[in-house]
């Protein structure tokens, strides 16, 4: 169920009131309780994704009990025999989490990329003359089916490097993975983050309920004032990019750039504010990425649990940056096309990874990533960094590579429309006034900020300001957040 529908909103302080309503003694109720709201608000899109989500959790539970199980024989003496053992247990523990790995990633395998991989092998064969194709699926995607299955894969790897101790209780894990803040959207939490959280018996937190209350305000204004204004004006000239002349799609690009940080970055501060209520801290996925001086600064701030995970389990197992330089280089593009791959099976998120990938190498050649900007020196190299990732959110917002192609050889062309659905533009503009006057003043002046926030009369009046833009000129048509098809 969407965070952002009226639905949702009537049925939340039923889930609040129910869940604290329950004595913090009897914790494992309360695990019961948001095992089954969690279920329920998941099965709202689709029934029977239900059961993929309770495959996942179920797989990656017991992989994670048999990777902990540890050799022991007490009948062996000698040295070598315990190292001939240990290192055959090792062999066999390799096998086994390649085999639960692949079982947990199965159902993320079919529903997104099967027609990808018929689709390009059909026509590879017909480029040399031969006819052949599989079946198609015209199944839809699993809501969060990427999130949920790296969370749980992410918690079997990390048994099996030794990282964490295998879960036991059963619904405590089964809570891990379905927790309904983040199933859809994320972010991706670690097992020793959440796991504990689970665990502790909460008491209700006034304080905490209330910076919640805020998170989910400003994530509902990110999302329906900001990113679906945009969207509006991003959709009409994506969809008939011919009609319009260069500025007017690279003013669209720019705006593209805009929607997808404040839909995404208000999925992820709606899901803080609710786990927040619910006595739970989750990451937060971002943190001003368009203030990044580099590109691989921007992943330091964008999507920040995805760039850990990539970072934990597919980097750092390939060597990381303890091998050659060229190792080095070839380990970052591979990690980055796992990224653009995660993102979808379209060869426009495969080059779009790709694309950054090349662009942080880069950067690490010539020690850009390393160098302290400062002054004009900064603002040059953000404005840099944010039209190097426009043009690359461009192809990934592209359908496919022809319509990429077509869309940046309109950049040069003169004739066409310049502007679509000009009252929302401006009402675009107006929403990304306080967004960026809010995100330098926590970016550059954080005394100020600090200061600001002291003062209740100050507080108050934003939330009054922020709310009455939603009612306003907030988009209420339920329009789903971009990330949850991923």
């Amino acid at each position: 169920m969407l965070f952002n529908t009226l639905k949702f909103l009537l049925i939340f302080p039923l889930i609040f009131g129910i869940h604290w309503a329950i004595p913090a003694k009897y914790n494992q109720w309360r695990k019961v309780f948001l095992i089954l709201v969690s279920y329920l608000l998941y099965m709202n899109w689709k029934p029977a994704y239900a059961l993929v989500l309770l495959g996942v959790t179920l797989v990656t539970y017991w992989g994670g009990y048999f990777l902990s199980l540890e050799f022991r024989d007490e009948s062996l003496k000698s040295v070598e025999e315990v190292s001939s053992v240990k290192f055959q247990v090792s062999r066999r523990r390799r096998r086994l989490v390649l085999c639960f790995a692949l079982l947990g990633l199965l159902p993320l395998l079919v529903f997104k990329y099967y027609n990808f991989l018929n689709d390009s092998l059909s026509a590879g064969l017909a480029a040399i003359g031969l006819k052949f194709s599989m079946p198609g699926l015209n199944w839809a995607v699993p809501v969060g089916i990427s999130f949920f299955t790296f969370q749980a894969v992410g918690y079997m790897l990390d048994v099996y490097h030794g990282r964490i101790k295998a879960e036991k209780n059963f619904l405590d894990y089964v809570l891990f993975v379905s927790f309904f803040p983040q199933i859809a959207g994320g972010p991706i939490s670690k097992a020793d983050e959440l796991l504990p959280q689970i665990k502790k018996e909460r008491t209700f937190d006034y304080n905490q309920a209330v910076s919640g209350l805020k998170y989910l305000l400003w994530g509902m204004f990110l999302k329906v004032v900001l990113a679906d204004r945009a969207g509006i004006y991003v959709d009409t000239v994506f969809g008939t990019y011919d009609k319009f002349s260069g500025l007017g799609c690279i003013i669209a690009s720019v705006l593209y750039s805009i929607q997808i940080y404040a839909d995404f970055a208000g999925y992820s501060l709606m899901a803080v504010g609710i786990g927040k209520t619910l006595g739970f801290d989750l990451i937060n996925n971002f943190k001003r990425p368009y203030f990044a001086a580099t590109v691989t600064e921007f992943w330091k701030r964008w999507h920040i649990s995805l760039t850990r995970w990539l970072t934990q389990q597919v980097y750092i197992p390939l060597g990381g940056s303890r091998c050659s330089k060229a190792r080095n280089y070839w380990n970052i593009l591979v990690t980055f096309l796992v990224s653009g791959i995660w993102h979808g099976a379209n060869w426009t998120f495969i080059i779009w990874g790709i694309l950054h990938g090349i662009c942080q190498i880069i950067e690490k050649a010539f020690g850009w990533n390393k160098k302290q900007y400062k002054g004009f020196g900064r603002f040059a190299r953000i404005i840099l960094t944010f039209t190097i990732v426009t043009l690359a959110w461009t192809i990934f917002r592209s359908p496919s590579i022809t319509d990429t192609i077509g869309y940046f050889s309109r950049f040069a062309s003169l004739s066409g429309k310049l502007l679509a659905e000009g009252s929302v533009l401006v009402y675009t503009v107006l929403a990304t006034i306080p967004v960026l006057a809010y995100e330098l003043v926590r970016e550059y002046f954080p005394a100020l900020y600090s200061k600001l926030n002291s003062k209740q009369w100050v507080r108050w009046m934003a939330y009054l300001a922020v709310f009455t833009m939603i009612m306003l000129l907030g988009v209420f048509d339920g329009s789903s957040f971009i990330y949850l098809s991923f």
